[in-house]
């Protein structure tokens, strides 16, 4: 592949998770002289691993989703997922455990899912068919009308085309009041909501377009990569240095100084100095603490009004023994999970009632845990801002611990031989996440599309973002196409040309 348009041109990326590699990849593909620099000893940002004793454990996103936006990835740059890693469909995606003792698998198979609906509600078989072709639909036109072309400004939806396809799409409601016109049970609207906390939304603040998620679900499948999440950012990784990426972990950026012509990249007392830089860290934490003051024009309290997606309150365990009541993928859900997301979204607290998520990879994958043992992750979705010091979080430990235990029947208590723990301020201090959220901006009405900071940094010549709190927003798939937008904004910049394939994002 022949190199043009960026050829000799500087670019620093601050920040190795997977917008910062995925932008990386292209530009250096692209061309471009590209150094990466990376705090943590490790890329992957929040997508990280721990290893103890044997046991490994994926520290951030453990589902792959959305396959499709990781083999298009690779294939730009002359792969195949398979040449880094394998991968294995999950079937059931995940086992449902609620506190009135009720449990169900929910089948990869989407007839098998319409008829666990019906078993519940006469009707609801054909109203969850008719859910996932309107999900289908959401997924087709928003996708290829909105996510992947990179429209990140108010500008770029103006077209006939664009308007057109919106009009197929609910931007109105929210996805609780739209999965109320399909389905009345609390449980199967539960089903359809669930995979909102991937985008770290709630279902009466997320507008309905996202009802996208369950053909991301049911349509596109749950897999795993054997040997865990992390084996896809060592691939991403491994496709930005082969294209000619310098990769350093191990050093703090520590201010971002922009001039008319060039861009320098502070590192305690050593200067930088770049043609351009792409900014992989959260775009308050750049704004507040690594640019100049005002540097960025806000009005107001700008940053004060943004809604955050969700902290989260982990706990890493090694088990001994065998969990055979649990799934690779296990919800422990409360029949009423409103005051869950209120404590959340609408007034900061420490849930009572708490959703779990219980990730079991090792039932999968053996190679994660030694011999006799599970690989356990538990998670729960937490207030950024929260007050996590030793007590509280000690007593939310066994609070966690007792959901578990009461909702599957399952007690890990005597059987935990490794723990480690992350929470609000594991978020804020190493990641410097706004609050400590472990999402970033969450996808509400007025934070999605062209209302979500897109690739350049407004009134910073020469800067851009990337990443899970810029368009098109949070997840493994949208960082990767973060990436590829991100690095389309900069060609833009520097040439009119054709990039070899690389999609101008328009200035």
């Amino acid at each position: 592949m022949t190199a043009s348009g960026l050829d000799g041109v500087s670019i620093g990326v601050v920040g190795g998770g997977v917008g910062g590699l995925s932008a990386a990849a292209y530009l250096a593909d692209a061309g471009a002289e590209v150094t990466l620099y990376e705090r943590q000893e490790r890329v992957g940002g929040v997508a990280g691993r721990l290893e103890r004793r044997g046991f490994r454990f994926d520290t951030g996103p453990s589902w792959y989703l959305m396959p499709d936006v990781f083999e298009r990835f690779f294939e730009r740059f002359g792969h195949a997922p398979g040449d880094f890693y394998d991968l294995e469909r999950l079937d059931p995606h995940y086992r449902v455990f609620w506190d009135d003792g009720d449990r169900v698998d929910v089948p990869a198979d989407p007839d098998a899912a319409a008829d666990l609906f019906e078993s519940y509600e006469t009707g609801a078989g054909d109203a969850f068919r008719r859910y996932l072709d309107d999900a289908e639909t959401a997924y087709e036109v928003g996708m290829e009308g909105f996510v992947r072309p990179g429209r990140s400004r108010l500008r770029d939806y103006l077209s006939t085309d664009v308007l057109t396809s919106g009009r197929k799409l609910n931007l109105l409601d929210t996805l609780d009041e739209h999965v109320a016109s399909y389905v009345e049970h609390p449980k199967l609207r539960q089903l359809l909501q669930y995979t909102l906390v991937f985008l770290g939304g709630s279902p009466y603040n997320t507008p309905a377009l996202y009802q996208l998620m369950s053909h991301v679900d049911f349509g596109l499948g749950v897999y795993y990569p054997l040997g865990g999440m992390y084996e896809v950012i060592e691939a991403i990784e491994s496709v930005a240095t082969e294209r000619g990426a310098d990769v350093h972990t191990d050093v703090s950026v520590t201010g971002i100084d922009p001039g008319p012509d060039e861009v320098a990249v502070e590192l305690g007392g050593d200067r930088y100095v770049h043609d351009r830089v792409v900014c992989n860290a959260p775009p308050e934490h750049v704004e507040r603490e690594l640019l100049p003051d005002g540097a960025v024009p806000r009005v107001g309290d700008y940053w004060g009004r943004r809604t955050y997606g969700p902290s989260a309150y982990l706990l890493y365990l090694g088990v001994e023994g065998s969990l055979d009541s649990l799934a690779h993928h296990t919800l422990a859900l409360p029949t009423d999970w409103r005051p869950h997301f209120d404590a959340v979204f609408e007034s900061p607290a420490w849930p009572e009632n708490p959703t779990v998520y219980v990730n079991v990879p090792s039932r999968t994958d053996p190679s994660v845990a030694p011999d006799g043992h599970e690989t356990v992750v538990t998670l729960v979705p937490l207030a950024p801002g929260l007050d996590d010091g030793p007590d509280r979080r000690a007593a939310f430990r066994e609070r966690v611990l007792d959901a578990v235990s009461s909702y599957t029947g399952t007690d890990l208590r005597d059987r935990i031989v490794v723990e480690e723990s992350a929470c609000v301020s594991e978020f804020a201090e190493r990641f410097d996440r706004p609050g400590g959220s472990a999402l970033g901006l969450a996808h509400t009405a007025t934070q999605t599309g062209p209302l979500r900071p897109g690739p350049r940094v407004r009134g910073v010549d020469r800067l851009y973002y990337v990443g899970g709190s810029s368009n098109p927003g949070i997840g493994v798939p949208m960082c990767l196409l973060s990436g590829e937008h991100c690095a389309g904004a900069v060609a833009a910049d520097v040439t009119d040309g054709f990039l070899d394939g690389l999609p101008l994002v328009g200035r």
